[in-house]
């Protein structure tokens, strides 16, 4: 099975006075259907790397693959028209709007993509939210919804598109027990049900078990 993403000795590099290295020659793939996490010490790299594999930063070293495709050479628009239409991100903050109700945050990235009618991407919101157990909470505030709520509708936002790749930077950091094991299941099943690719950055130890497979990273260096 091809990779939906690989990264050939990517890296990242802050130069100054004193360079710093965010990430150092990592290599690594994710298949169709792997739910895969990324952990490590504080300070190690995990969400730097994240965000290199989600083109929201772009390396200093290295290649990237996105579904057979190398994005090293793409321009800044090129990589956001990539980022909406085949990536969805979910972070440890829900960053909903707040003035909008949880259907029309979902709805967001769908009218800025542009292929689908209003009518369609109102009803495509709405089926999102009940299959994440939301459908009666789609006309609330941000403020109206629990936290594990609005990260559910995080998720939903995240998978409005319909993604190749869906990555995650601490998703479960700000909920209690219950919720948190809610995402976990939610993202397991995404892959696992569903066929989307997950990458999962997290320092919950209970959440790295539920993954098909445990990337370490040290000092910006990919251990396994």
């Amino acid at each position: 099975m091809s990779a939906v993403v690989k990264a050939e000795a990517l890296s990242r590099r802050l130069e100054g006075e004193v360079p710093v290295t965010l990430v150092d020659h990592a290599s690594l793939e994710v298949k169709k259907g792997e739910f895969v996490v990324i952990n490590g010490p504080s300070g190690s790299g995990k969400s730097s790397l994240l965000y290199l594999l989600g083109l929201l930063d772009q390396p200093t070293g290295g290649r990237l693959w996105l579904n057979g495709v190398e994005t090293s050479a793409y321009s800044e628009e090129r990589l956001a028209e990539l980022r909406l239409a085949e990536l969805g991100f979910v972070f440890q903050f829900h960053f909903l709007l707040p003035e909008f109700t949880a259907i029309e945050n979902v709805m967001l990235p769908m009218r800025r993509l542009g292929r689908l009618s209003e009518s369609a991407i109102q009803a495509r919101a709405q089926e999102l939210l009940e299959s994440l157990g939301l459908g009666d909470q789609s006309h609330k505030l941000p403020k109206q919804l629990s936290g594990g709520q609005s990260q559910r509708v995080a998720i939903a936002r995240a998978l409005a598109n319909e993604p190749l790749l869906i990555l995650a930077d601490e998703p479960t950091g700000n909920l209690d027990t219950a919720s948190s094991r809610n995402v976990q299941d939610i993202l397991r099943k995404l892959a696992h049900e569903r066929g989307r690719s997950v990458i999962a950055v997290t320092h919950d130890p209970q959440f790295a078990e539920t993954a098909d497979r445990i990337i370490t990273i040290v000092d910006g260096r990919v251990r396994g």
